[in-house]
């Protein structure tokens, strides 16, 4: 299958994948193919993206949980510079892994990609002193759209490697760590709710 490697329904997670590319390199450097939209498809992964967007955080920033409420997008993303931790929750009320999360790391140097289909929510943790962060998305961008939840709801659960800290009861950073460095939230990110009180059925 051309010049990537796709492992599909990470942890049990119906649309999940992480693609990782072929690299050709020898002792000047390397070349790798970071999209084609036939090795896509010859995966099965019939996806038209529409805009490309980046991003720099330094160390400690975490950026999440985001997801779009009436335009929701279909993101591959991967790290050009840096190392970050990255997660998608699933959001899928029909989906047998509703809640679930799976957290991929992804590095300048591993390359991999992560695609993360509608209906999740995302997020990414930095790790090193500094990353940038690339993503392609099969919709545009539309003001207000974006919803949100507590990064460390502990009904998700997620683990967030190097985090060191306490949950108080609320998506406030205070008091966490990365690596001794703080933990660093938008001032939007530290009010989002927990799945139960975003989300009632």
């Amino acid at each position: 299958m051309g010049q990537i490697t796709v492992e599909k329904n990470i942890d049990g997670i119906e649309g999940l994948c992480v693609i990782t590319p072929s690299v050709h390199g020898d002792s000047r450097g390397y070349f790798v193919e970071t999209y084609s939209a036939r090795d896509m498809a010859e995966a099965g992964l019939n996806i038209t993206f529409v805009q490309d967007n980046q991003s720099m955080s330094v160390k400690g920033v975490l950026r999440g949980l985001h997801f779009q409420k009436q335009y929701p997008q279909t993101k591959l993303v991967r790290v050009i510079h840096g190392e970050v931790f990255d997660v998608a929750v699933d959001l899928r009320s029909e989906s047998a892994t509703y809640g679930k999360w799976h957290g991929e790391l992804l590095t300048a140097e591993n390359k991999r990609q992560y695609l993360i289909p509608k209906g999740f929510a995302h997020g990414f943790l930095v790790l090193s002193d500094e990353a940038e962060f690339c993503y392609k998305c099969d919709d545009f961008y539309h003001p207000g759209d974006e919803g949100g939840m507590a990064w460390n709801d502990p009904e998700i659960g997620i683990v967030w490697p190097k985090l060191k800290g306490a949950y108080g009861g609320t998506a406030s950073g205070a008091g966490y760590t990365v690596d001794g460095a703080p933990l660093l939230l938008s001032e939007k990110d530290q009010k989002w709710l927990g799945i139960r009180d975003t989300f009632k059925f």
